[in-house]
C-alpha cells in the first residue's frame, strides 16, 4: 500500500494485473476484516457514473479476486479469503499482512517509547515504520473517492511520523545527519514551512548561517509569489534567532544522547565532503542510484558505480547522493578519494588504515600500521558484517581498487565514481553520467548569476552553453569567472574563451579546472594512449583506426586497442563504422570541449618518444603517404 501495490506471498507477486480488480483488492485491503458495502465498492470504482451492470460486474471481479486468494492460502500465509457478507464483501487477512498495519504499530510503538522517556528507541522505531514507505500510496492504482480519502490520510499520518522523527533526532544533536534529508524535503516542499523552519535550524547548528539565511528568503518569495502569504511565526522567529546567533537556537543538552553504536564508537564517523548547493540536471540518477543504494532484503552490499568522462560532475553526483541517503546508514559514512592531485592511484591499503582508525578498531593502531593489505582487508570485512555503513569511493581507477575496499555486511552499501565503466561481479548498478543539456546548462546559470542578468543577453548567455558543451566543471569554472567580475558581461567572457580556451578551461581552483582533470585521467592510462591522444585530436572530422595508424608507426590493430582505451575513460565517444566500410571499423569522436583540452594538455611523464607523421596529409585525405 506504501507506494505501488502489490500482493507478495513467500517472494512471490500475485497482484492482479486488471486495472478495476487492483481497485478493488487495494479498497478490501485498507478495510480488512470489514465489510465493504457494494455502495461503497460501486462508488470507489465507477463514482456517479455506474453502469447498469455495476452489481454484476462487481460480483465477477470478486470470483476473480477469490482464485487469486486461493493461491495465497496454499502457500500456508495465513488465514485469508474473500467473504460475502450481507450487503457487501469483507477481505479477511492476518495480522500483519498489511504494511500499513506494520507502519500503524511501530508509529504507536515509537511514541510509546518516548512517553517512556527512551528518545533514541523512539527514532529507530519511527526510523523502522518510515522505511515501509516506497512512495506515494497507492501510486499506481486508479484512486477513486474512498481510497483517494484513505490516501490523503496515511500520507498526513506518515508526515506526522516523518516531522516527529525529525524533531527528536535534533534533540538529539544529529543536525550534521539531517541536513541533505531535510533539504531533500523543503526542496520537494517549498511552501511546507515546518520543513523549511527544521532545515533553517539544521544548518544554523551546522555552522552554516548564511545557506540558513537563503532557506529563509526563498521561502519568504515563495510564500509571496505563489500563495500571497507571510512567513508564519515560527520560520520569522528562527530567522530572527539566525539574525542574532540566538543562542536558545543552539543544541540542548540532552540526557537522551545516543549509546554507542553497533559499531562501536560513541559517535559515529561522517567523513563526507559538503553537500553541494546546486546539482541540475540529476535527478533520475539521484532517485535510482537512493533507491538502489537504500534497497533491502539484500544478501550482499549494494555497490553502484557512476561514470563518466572528466569535467561530468561525478565528484558532484557522488557526495549529493551520499548525503541524501545517509541517514539510512547509522553506523558511519566513510568516504576516500582513489587518486591523488596529481592523477596517481591511492593505495588501498592506507584507505583502508583510515577507514579502520576511524571506527577505532579493536585493533590497535600498530597492529594497523603494521597489517599488510591483505589483513587489512579481512579487518575491514569483519569490521563490517553486521553494520550499515555507507563507503563512497571517488575516483576509482580499476577493478582492483575497488574489490580491496568492499564491505561484507549486506547492510552497507558502496557508493563509487569512476572514469571508467567497472566490471566487479559485486556492483549491484552502473550510472552512466553525461554531459547536460542546453536547457539545464541555462538553468544553472540562473540559479548562479541571476534571471535578470542573463535576460539582458540571452544570445551571449546560449553561446556560453554551448561553449561548455554541457560539462558542469566548464560552466561553473565560466560562472566563477563572472561571479569574481559582475561588471563583466557575459559576451566579454564568451569572447575571451573562445579566443583563449585556457582561460575558462585551465580556473585555477582544482574543482573547477578541467585540463587538470583530462590530465589526471591520461595518467590512469598506458603511455601510448596519451600520444594517440594528442594526435587523434588534431584529425578533423571522425577518428578512425586507420587514420591514427596513419600518424603514429603503429598497426591498425594496435590503434585500435589504445582508440578503445580512450573511450574506457570517456574521453572518445564511438559511433559505428564508417559508411562502405567493413563493421568493425569504428568511428571514434571528441567532444568539442575535450577536443579543445587534449590539444592544450602537457605529456606526462614517462611518455614514449614515438615519432609523428605529418599531420596534414590526414587532414587533406585521411590516407597517410
Amino acid at each position: 500500500m506504501l507506494g505501488p501495490f502489490e500482493i507478495v506471498v513467500s517472494g512471490v507477486e500475485l497482484t492482479p494485473s486488471a486495472p478495476k480488480l487492483r481497485q478493488l483488492l487495494a479498497l478490501l485491503s485498507l478495510q480488512a476484516n470489514r465489510t465493504v458495502s457494494m455502495e461503497q465498492i460501486i462508488e470507489e470504482l465507477w463514482e456517479d457514473r455506474p453502469p447498469s451492470t455495476a452489481t454484476t460486474t462487481v460480483q465477477t471481479y470478486a470470483y476473480q479476486l477469490r482464485k487469486t486468494l486461493r493461491l495465497v492460502e496454499q502457500r500456508d500465509s495465513g488465514p485469508v479469503g474473500l467473504h460475502t457478507s450481507r450487503g457487501g464483501y469483507l477481505l479477511e487477512l492476518p495480522p500483519d499482512a498489511l504494511d500499513v498495519d506494520r507502519f500503524t504499530v511501530d508509529a504507536q510503538r515509537g511514541r510509546a517509547h518516548l512517553a517512556a522517556g527512551d528518545t533514541v528507541a523512539a527514532v529507530t522505531t519511527l526510523r523502522e515504520a518510515l522505511r515501509l514507505w516506497r512512495g506515494s500510496v497507492l501510486s499506481d492504482i486508479r484512486r477513486g473517492p474512498v481510497l483517494q480519502a484513505e490516501a490523503v490520510l496515511l500520507e498526513e499520518l506518515c508526515r506526522g511520523v516523518m516531522e516527529l522523527r525529525i524533531d527528536l533526532e535534533l534533540e538529539l544533536g544529529r543536525h550534521h545527519e539531517l541536513i541533505g534529508e531535510l533539504t531533500g524535503l523543503a526542496t520537494a516542499n517549498p511552501t511546507h514551512e515546518g520543513f523549511q523552519t527544521k532545515l533553517m535550524l539544521a544548518l544554523y547548528r551546522a555552522g552554516r548561517r548564511s545557506e540558513a539565511l537563503q532557506v529563509y528568503q526563498r521561502t519568504s518569495a515563495v510564500l509571496r509569489n505563489e500563495l500571497g502569504l507571510e512567513p508564519c511565526l515560527d520560520l520569522r522567529q528562527a530567522h530572527q534567532a539566525v539574525l542574532a546567533a540566538d543562542d536558545s537556537f543552539d543544541p540542548v543538552a540532552t540526557t537522551d544522547a545516543p549509546p554507542p553504536s553497533a559499531a562501536g564508537f560513541a559517535q559515529p564517523p561522517c567523513h563526507l565532503p559538503p553537500d553541494v548547493t546546486l546539482l541540475i540536471g540529476r535527478d533520475a540518477q539521484v532517485a535510482r542510484t537512493s533507491e538502489v543504494l537504500t534497497s533491502s532484503g539484500r544478501s550482499a552490499p549494494a555497490v553502484v558505480v557512476a561514470f563518466g568522462p572528466p569535467g561530468v560532475g561525478k565528484s558532484a553526483f557522488g557526495v549529493h547522493t551520499a548525503h541524501r541517503v545517509r541517514a539510512e546508514f547509522p553506523d558511519g559514512q566513510l568516504y576516500a578519494r582513489l587518486v591523488t592531485p596529481s592523477g596517481d592511484p591511492v593505495d588501498p591499503a592506507d584507505v583502508l588504515a583510515d577507514f579502520l582508525r576511524a571506527w577505532g578498531s579493536r585493533a590497535s593502531a600498530e597492529e594497523v600500521e603494521t597489517a599488510s593489505l591483505d589483513e587489512r582487508v579481512r579487518m575491514f570485512r569483519s569490521w563490517t558484517a553486521g553494520r550499515r555503513t555507507l563507503i563512497v569511493l571517488d575516483d576509482v581507477v580499476s577493478d582492483d581498487q575497488l574489490r580491496a575496499l568492499l564491505p561484507s555486511g549486506p547492510g552497507c552499501a558502496v557508493l563509487v565514481t569512476s572514469r571508467r565503466r567497472l566490471a566487479d561481479p559485486a556492483v549491484t548498478r552502473s550510472i552512466g553520467l553525461t554531459p547536460l543539456d542546453v536547457v539545464d546548462v541555462l538553468e544553472l546559470m540562473v540559479n548562479v548569476l541571476g534571471r535578470q542578468r542573463l535576460a539582458q543577453e540571452p544570445k551571449a548567455a546560449v553561446r556560453l552553453a554551448e561553449f561548455s558543451d554541457g560539462f558542469p566543471q566548464v560552466i561553473r569554472a565560466a560562472l566563477w569567472r563572472l561571479e569574481l567580475r559582475p561588471y563583466w558581461p557575459i559576451r566579454k567572457l564568451v569572447d575571451r574563451a573562445t579566443r583563449e580556451s585556457a582561460f575558462v578551461m585551465r580556473a585555477g581552483v582544482p574543482e573547477l579546472d578541467l585540463l587538470a582533470s583530462v590530465e589526471r585521467t591520461c595518467r590512469t592510462m598506458s603511455p601510448e594512449a596519451f600520444l594517440v591522444v594528442r594526435r587523434a585530436a588534431e584529425i578533423d572530422g571522425d577518428i578512425t583506426a586507420a587514420r591514427v595508424a596513419g600518424a603514429l608507426p603503429i598497426g591498425e590493430f594496435d590503434a585500435e586497442g589504445l582508440l578503445d582505451e580512450l573511450v574506457e575513460v570517456g574521453l572518445l565517444e564511438v559511433d559505428g563504422p564508417e559508411a562502405g566500410h567493413h563493421p568493425d571499423n569504428f568511428r571514434y569522436r571528441f567532444r568539442p570541449v575535450l577536443r579543445k583540452a587534449a590539444t592544450m594538455i602537457d605529456a606526462p611523464p614517462g611518455s614514449p618518444a614515438i615519432g609523428l607523421r605529418p599531420v596534414r596529409t590526414l587532414r587533406a585525405t585521411g590516407v597517410p603517404v
